[in-house]
């Protein structure tokens, strides 16, 4: 992301980089969510059997694939739709705001803060409820977002108030022809 001529600072990078990875995490529920789409509860239990049967032959007790197991055991079409439209809608949601961010479009600063919050309110929620290391860790990196968020939000809003010095400067030396 370039900032309208000027070279990029470290802020930036990191802003760059890290909406880019939410880039991708929306890029990967859309998929998750057309993978659960096409695929019946029968066929994912019988996917994750198949996925989790060399770690559990090692040991029984691993907790990831015992776990994954269970959860697939108790999986209906209802849960699948569900989880099918929440991952695309979240998904699309996700990597249409960051190419938003990325081509600079001032309208995606304030929306993208306001899904981050809605989402990040959700998942201190689900901490509440289940304490989730995962979660927590999630949580933290939407809150780092949301503050790399603002921040550049901001510098795009100040660079609009101030006008350019090179354009004055210019016009002076038309000016003064």
């Amino acid at each position: 992301m370039r900032t309208t001529g000027k070279r990029s600072t470290l802020l930036d990078r990191i802003f760059e980089i890290s909406i880019s990875l939410k880039g991708l995490d929306g890029l990967l529920e859309v998929v998750g969510g057309i993978l659960l789409l096409l695929l019946s509860p029968a066929r994912l239990t019988s996917i994750i059997t198949l996925v989790t049967q060399h770690e559990l032959s090692q040991d029984p007790h691993d907790f990831i694939a015992t776990h994954l197991l269970t959860y697939a055991h108790t999986l209906s079409a209802s849960v699948v739709l569900f989880a099918a439209v929440y991952l695309l809608a979240h998904g699309i949601v996700k990597i249409v705001l960051v190419v938003a961010l990325l081509k600079e479009q001032l309208w995606a600063y304030p929306w993208t803060i306001g899904f981050l919050v809605i989402f990040i309110l959700y998942q201190v929620y689900r901490i509440i409820l289940h304490v989730s290391v995962w979660l927590i860790v999630l949580t933290v990196f939407d809150c780092f977002i949301v503050l790399l968020t603002v921040l550049e939000y901001r510098k795009h809003l100040q660079q609009q108030r101030v006008p350019s010095t090179t354009g004055i400067v210019a016009q002076r030396t038309e000016e003064g022809k």
